[in-house]
C-alpha cells in the first residue's frame, strides 16, 4: 500500500510502516509541505492509497465523499513519540483493512 505520512507525524512512523511492507513518503518528501488539508488530499489521492495523520479535526474539516484516498488518524495524548509509538501496530492493522474513502481512528487521546 502507498502511504503518505502527514507532516505532523514523527518520522519513526515512516520507518515502522516501511518495515511492515508499505511504500511510504512523508508530506515533506513529496514536496507538499504547508498544503492545506483539502489541497493535500486532492494531490495525495492521485499517488497514494492512504494518508496517515494526527489531525483529529480532519473528519470535521473535510468531506471524504467521492475521495479515493483513505485516512488513518492516530489519536494520542500528545504528538510526542512516547505517546504515539504504542499505536503504530494499530496503524498497521488499519492499513490492512481500510478501503478507499474510509477514515479509521486508532489509539485514544487520554
Amino acid at each position: 500500500m502507498k502511504v503518505l505520512i502527514d507532516e505532523c507525524a514523527p518520522r519513526a512512523l515512516k520507518s515502522f510502516l516501511s518495515k511492515h511492507g508499505h511504500e511510504t513518503l512523508t508530506v515533506q518528501e513529496a514536496g507538499w509541505s504547508g498544503k492545506e488539508n483539502g489541497d493535500l488530499l486532492a494531490v495525495a489521492e492521485t499517488e497514494f492509497d492512504v494518508l496517515v495523520t494526527l489531525d483529529t479535526n480532519l473528519r470535521y474539516q473535510q468531506n471524504l465523499a467521492g475521495r479515493r484516498i483513505a485516512i488513518v488518524i492516530i489519536r494520542a495524548q500528545s504528538n510526542r513519540l512516547v505517546h504515539l509509538s504504542p499505536h503504530f501496530r494499530s496503524c498497521v492493522a488499519a492499513l490492512e483493512t481500510i478501503k478507499p474513502g474510509e477514515m479509521i481512528h486508532v489509539g485514544t487521546a487520554t
